[in-house]
């Protein structure tokens, strides 16, 4: 008997999956010739599988700003803020973070997994409720069970089923704290911000909005999807990560709470990692600088998940709901998905193929993100490409009457 024997249903899946001829998890990049452009194997792949939104990747002046600080300050802080003190980068960018939003007070973390594991699990005490949208990311589920709180899950996107829920919790002690995300990161649909916010005033609930594949995406600077909702005044806590459309890697949380900075003291999470290497804070700040300045690179995302979703969704593909960064293909079993997936990779694009059961609906997804550095041309492939495999598996729904 070993301790991994637990593990052996899992084992045998993902054999099943290498029989297929996909393996995911073994993809490696041997080189990047810009954001959207790579090479694996020796051979030039189109990449759809990246969260790279604004393409910032190999913004130039990011790039030299890493290298200043890395030449400054060294490879990395060797600890945490608590033990191992701050630098001047990190209460910079919690500055600029702060200003950026309109908010009182920032944190930054190493991750934006991070990030949601320690708001989540610091917020929410041992007589409070956590009410979770059902399709919420694994971060947002970790830090609920390290959580003491009691914890709801309430139907996906669904206002009213939010409202019934804490409804039945008048009369219980503690507070409610509700988190949801501005785009959820399988299907890519929009939160129903408006509508949730209300049902957070209404019952007098803390809100808690995780922005991190809606930061530099929606709003008209970029806040996210409570600022394209008018409704920023209501989200408490603002949760984010650095790792998509600020093409780096850390995460952050912003709030307008006067004692906010008591939770520097009480996030284990925050307490006990080593703090963000001062390279990636330069990286990241001079990001955010980026977005702010090129307003048009959102635009051009925009414009470049408006041809990738119609351009699939006539090819006769069943897509997620709305047009956004994520498109995701629906396909009806892991056979099929794991197929057409090394089919996609064997003719030069790469997406991300996402398996039950991190999917919605327990159906395996081709999922496709299309970013500000994508050409016309090169969205078109991909269609091309992805209709071309789609028609010859008969997962259209031409192919199926």
């Amino acid at each position: 008997m070993s301790i991994l024997d637990k593990f052996a249903p899992l084992g045998q899946s993902y054999a099943q999956l290498r029989e297929l001829g996909a393996d995911p998890f073994a993809v490696t990049f041997d080189s990047m010739r810009s954001p959207v452009e790579a090479t694996i194997d020796g051979r030039p792949v189109l990449v759809f599988g990246s969260n790279n939104y604004l393409g910032l990747t190999f913004d130039p002046r990011m790039v030299e700003s890493g290298i200043e600080a890395l030449r400054t300050y060294g490879a990395g802080t060797t600890g945490s803020r608590i033990a191992n003190g701050t630098y001047l980068g990190h209460t910079s960018l919690e500055h600029k973070l702060a200003e950026f939003f309109g908010r009182r007070s920032a944190m930054v973390f190493t991750t934006g997994y991070q990030a949601n594991l320690a708001m989540i699990s610091t917020l929410a005490g041992r007589d409070d409720v956590l009410l979770l949208d059902a399709d919420s990311h694994a971060s947002i589920y970790d830090g609920s069970r390290l959580s003491a709180a009691q914890v709801i899950r309430f139907r996906h996107n669904d206002p009213d089923d939010l409202a019934r829920r804490l409804r039945r919790l008048e009369g219980q002690p503690g507070d409610r704290l509700i988190v949801v995300e501005g785009i959820y990161s399988m299907l890519g649909d929009r939160a129903r911000m408006a509508e949730i916010a209300q049902v957070k005033r209404e019952t007098g609930a803390t809100l808690l909005v995780d922005e991190a594949h809606s930061l530099g995406v929606l709003g008209a600077n970029g806040r996210g999807a409570a600022e394209e909702a008018g409704v920023e005044d209501d989200a408490d806590f603002v949760v984010g990560t650095f790792s998509k459309s600020l093409g780096g890697i850390g995460g952050f949380c912003v709030s307008n709470l006067p004692d906010f900075d008591i939770l520097r003291v009480c996030c284990r999470p925050y307490m006990f990692t080593a703090s963000l290497p001062p390279s990636v804070v330069a990286t990241v700040q001079r990001g955010l600088e980026r977005m702010v300045e090129q307003p048009e690179l959102r635009q051009t995302l925009h414009r470049n998940a408006h041809r990738l979703y119609d351009g699939l969704s006539a090819a006769g593909f069943i897509l997620g709901p709305e047009p956004g960064p994520i498109v995701s293909v629906r396909l009806p079993d892991v056979a099929v998905a794991a197929t057409f997936w090394t089919a996609l990779l064997q003719e030069g694009v790469y997406v991300n193929l996402a398996l039950p059961p991190a999917t919605p609906d327990s159906h395996p997804l081709l999922r496709t993100s299309v970013t500000a550095a994508h050409t016309d041309a090169q969205v078109d492939r991909a269609i091309a490409t992805l209709t071309k495999i789609g028609a010859a598996l008969g997962v259209l729904e031409t192919n199926n009457g």
